[in-house]
């Protein structure tokens, strides 16, 4: 799948992910109210609110970009119907021929990581028959248990092609309260992203591992270091827009090659919008805003590694 993600950021020039990370304080207020006109103010018709939000926002960047990153706690807490859109989402996202990374951040081990490996990149066997469910093509993965936590992941990937992104160092304000701890003068974060890279080495494509990285856009030094620790590791990028990152913070997260990383954006293109720079389109016009919020990320990314060149 790492070839394939490859294949379609080349085609798009568009290093970018779209997090459809949907709160129900995004979605406009007519798609709300058909909703809940035909389910009620329910847990059932908030996740059809929610699908049709994304469905529109799929519709309309689905050309530019060349995946997506649904964030299944935005679905779950709506329950099994939450669950039902999460899967919507990731179909609808296939049948327009998006990469789908599942953020998931699992992190367990044994038979428990085996099973969420199973879930959400695998196939399941029911009697004779195997059924992928979920069926995202890469998922993030929690490291903090060690090798016992990422190898059943490691193992579904192999057989079926897919890939993970492992958290190294995240864009939150907080995470340095563990991962710059120091351990004979070096910050964990650095520790991670060389049993990232070790852990990769076993899963080659051509030129890039099966196996990335989660490093944030908030953290353009540590991205650096962490770009030449793990130089075939493709490196998910959050914390752009929303969060503070932009693109001249994200030069050093790509290789020479220009690729390396994909720089995901959620809030700041899915609730376009709803920001200043977009309010001209209208709720009714939510999709064009995310358009338009998608054109000016790949503008800005692409100005900055070019200026960088």
């Amino acid at each position: 799948m790492i070839h394939t993600l490859i294949e379609k950021i080349q085609k798009t020039h568009a290093p970018i992910v779209v997090g459809l990370d949907p709160m129900l304080s995004y979605v406009p207020q007519h798609i709300l109210d058909k909703a809940f006109a035909e389910f009620g103010e329910t847990p059932e018709g908030a996740a059809e609110a929610i699908w049709k939000y994304n469905k529109g926002i799929i519709d309309a960047v689905y050309d530019l970009i060349p995946a997506v990153k649904p964030q299944i706690a935005m679905y779950e807490q709506f329950g099994i119907e939450g669950l039902k859109a999460f899967q919507k989402t990731v179909d609808y996202c296939h049948e327009k021929g998006l990469v789908v990374i599942g953020d998931v951040k699992r992190g367990d081990i044994g038979s428990t990581s085996a099973a969420y490996a199973t879930g959400h990149l695998g196939k399941v066997q029911i009697g004779s028959k195997a059924f992928s469910t979920f069926n995202e093509d890469f998922a993030t993965v929690n490291p903090y248990l060690g090798t016992d936590g990422i190898k059943p992941f490691v193992d579904v990937c192999k057989e079926e092609k897919k890939g993970l992104f492992i958290l190294v160092k995240t864009s939150n304000p907080s995470s340095g309260e563990f991962q710059d701890r120091l351990i004979d003068g070096r910050p964990l974060y650095e520790y991670v992203g060389e049993k990232v890279a070790q852990w990769g080495a076993d899963c080659m494509g051509d030129s890039y591992s099966y196996i990335g990285a989660v490093v944030g856009a908030t953290y353009p030094k540590q991205g650096e270091i962490l770009r030449k620790l793990m130089p075939k590791s493709f490196i998910l990028v959050p914390g752009y827009g929303a969060q503070g990152g932009k693109g001249a913070d994200l030069v050093h997260f790509f290789n020479d090659d220009g690729l390396g990383a994909i720089v995901n954006s959620s809030r700041g293109i899915i609730a376009a919008y709803k920001q200043e720079q977009y309010a001209s389109f209208g709720a009714l016009n939510y999709a064009d805003a995310s358009r338009q919020a998608v054109v000016d990320m790949i503008a800005d990314i692409d100005g900055a590694l070019q200026a960088a060149k």
